[in-house]
């Protein structure tokens, strides 16, 4: 997809977005209750994502968390660590990665590409699976149209200690790769999971990967999730071995500009 799409699709959205919900911390079980596989993965000694559980034993995060931002090189799996449910200084359960593995067709520029939104998706393999009664991992399900109420759980640089719920975003367009949506993120935001309740039940239908502006207003993007999650799902069983990653540890995820509207990693 072009940026020139996406920002045609941004213009046309614009006048949804003052209906959407406030961010709330999740500071307490109570308010956690139900969202504690989502967590925050830890990059090193500096970065972090957002992420969450699909199974006991993988978490489905944004493809562009796996490379150092200066180098381009990918992170060591070694360096990655999942902290499920972390609120105020503890977690739920912290888990090391073992594997990562990115979309085959992701490639990592550090500037801001519209074109590889799409493919943005990653899974992280632990170390040991997360088997707990408060900890329930999310299904998956495609995303529904335009106008779609949504919902999205992260981290971010000013609330790391704790994830902040926006309880209804919405689906502003869409193309068969790309959803463009209403939700506030911020740096830390990328790889968090959006949410579509379906019989009452929380399923991700996308994962945070951009976050764009145009005349003043920002919006989120995201990938068409079951596609690429398939292709994602199949490079992690055709490769039984850890995955091999060299490189230094992120700091920071941002990108760059192009047809005259922001645009950057969260």
């Amino acid at each position: 997809m072009r940026f020139a799409l996406i920002t045609a699709l941004v213009l046309h959205a614009l006048p949804a977005l003052a209906q959407e919900a406030p961010l709330v911390s999740l500071q307490t079980a109570d308010d956690s209750k139900g969202w504690n596989a989502v967590g925050r993965l830890n990059l090193g000694q500096h970065g972090f994502c957002s992420g969450a559980l699909i199974a006991p034993d993988l978490v489905l995060t944004a493809a562009h968390c796996l490379y150092d931002k200066t180098t381009g090189a990918r992170i060591e799996a070694r360096d990655i660590e999942f902290l499920a449910g972390l609120r105020n200084g503890r977690a739920e359960a912290y888990r090391k990665a073992a594997r990562a593995v990115a979309h085959p067709a992701y490639i990592y520029s550090g500037n801001g590409d519209l074109d590889r939104v799409g493919d943005d998706i990653a899974l992280i393999q632990l170390d040991q699976p997360i088997r707990q009664p408060s900890i329930t991992p999310f299904a998956t399900a495609e995303a529904q149209g335009i106008g779609a109420a949504v919902g999205v759980v992260s981290y971010a640089q000013d609330r790391a200690d704790a994830p902040s719920l926006q309880q209804t975003c919405h689906v502003l367009d869409t193309s068969s790769t790309v959803l463009v949506m209403s939700c506030d993120i911020d740096f830390g935001s990328s790889g968090a999971p959006v949410f579509s309740m379906q019989n009452g039940v929380p399923v991700i239908v996308s994962v945070i990967s951009s976050k764009a502006e145009s005349k003043g207003q920002k919006v989120s993007l995201g990938a068409v999730l079951t596609t690429p999650l398939q292709v994602v799902k199949a490079e992690l069983a055709k490769d039984a071995g850890p995955v091999s990653m060299s490189g230094k540890r992120v700091t920071t995820l941002s990108g760059g500009k192009a047809s005259g509207a922001k645009f950057v990693k969260p």
